[in-house]
């Protein structure tokens, strides 16, 4: 079965650019393409849900900022990579605590993309170049700051270890736990530090000093 994709972008060329060119890829479908977050919203409303979502950050009407926290309400299976010309290091830091699992430029070549996209549908998120070298930024040493959060031992482990590349089932299998136990773990981490998604646990992780890089 195919991974289906949606895009998310006010510019008509851009996103029929994107879609044709994902249409290549194997293993990928377009399912549906929005000029901006309302219409995004209605397409998921009738039940498109797609399984990847890219989105755009500066569109008309709702922008993609404003569409992430709708996202998590009501199409929280749905990971979303952000595809901007923004290199705002706050936005794209931001965009990571909002639930964005990944952050590609509009500039990237089409195999990079095709990278994320693989990435995200196989680990559930993608850290490019790009996106690394901002969250590094974002913890340098004036922006760290002392956590706040009450973790028991079985969290830390979970958290240390969903900060690696490793996937949810190897994360269970390293634990010794089942795969539903890490989602379990994985839910009261994310309500404890107050994010939304696993790229934006391992920035706060970092930032709070409970996970050295």
């Amino acid at each position: 079965m195919k991974t289906t994709v949606a895009l998310v972008d006010d510019h008509t060329m851009v996103a029929e650019a994107l879609s044709s060119l994902i249409q290549q890829f194997d293993d990928y479908d377009v399912l549906f393409v929005a000029e901006n977050g309302r219409k995004m919203m209605e397409s998921i409303q009738v039940g498109l849900l797609p399984d990847i979502l890219i989105l755009d950050l500066n569109m008309p009407v709702m922008n993609g900022m404003a569409c992430l926290p709708w996202l998590q309400e009501h199409a929280p299976a749905t990971r979303v990579v952000i595809l901007s010309m923004n290199e705002n290091e706050e936005q794209i830091v931001r965009s990571i605590r909002e639930g964005a699992v990944g952050y590609v430029l509009k500039g990237c070549r089409p195999s990079e993309l095709h990278q994320a996209l693989n990435e995200i549908r196989d680990k559930g998120f993608y850290y490019s170049p790009y996106l690394s070298e901002q969250l590094v930024r974002s913890m340098r040493p004036g922006n760290r700051h002392d956590h706040p959060y009450t973790l028991n031992e079985r969290e830390l482990n979970f958290l240390r270890l969903a900060c690696s590349d490793l996937t949810y089932a190897e994360i269970a299998d390293k634990l010794c736990v089942s795969p539903r136990t890490v989602d379990g773990y994985r839910e009261v981490v994310f309500q404890k530090m107050q994010v939304k998604s696993r790229v934006g646990m391992a920035l706060e992780a970092v930032r709070s000093g409970l996970v050295e890089l």
